[in-house]
């Protein structure tokens, strides 16, 4: 009995032992740096470096963007307004043409009122 028992440890040690040698090689060709899970994660490594920066990038470009935009922006309002002007004084000039002559004398102390107040809005437009 004492026979059987030391036949089934020496290869329960060897079955052990097999294993063991097994699991190192699948270990070592696991982590091997070039076509390994190392390699891989060396590779990652490096593309989330890359992309970091390009997000960096990208960042500071649609920033500088954002910036353009808003001074475009702040031109467009101001150029809208100046027509908004432009074309009230125009609507003004057209009644004041289809009322006669009594309106066609006074029409210049309209004008010098007018763009006097043009000139305050721009300037506060701007």
């Amino acid at each position: 009995m004492s026979m059987i028992a030391d036949i089934l440890l020496v290869a329960g040690a060897l079955g052990a032992t097999f294993y063991c040698y097994i699991l190192s090689r699948r270990l070592s060709r696991f982590s091997n740096l070039e076509n390994g899970m190392g390699g891989a994660v060396a590779v990652l490594s490096v593309q989330v470096d890359e992309m970091t920066k390009a997000l960096g990038e990208a960042q500071a470009l649609s920033k500088d963007s954002a910036t353009s935009l808003e001074q475009l922006t702040g031109r467009a309002e101001a150029a809208a307004a100046r027509i908004e002007l432009l074309l009230a004084s125009m609507h003004d000039l057209d009644e004041l043409e289809n009322r006669g002559p009594a309106a066609r004398r006074d029409r210049g102390t309209v004008r010098r009122t007018r763009r006097a107040r043009q000139a305050k809005m721009l300037e506060a437009a701007e």
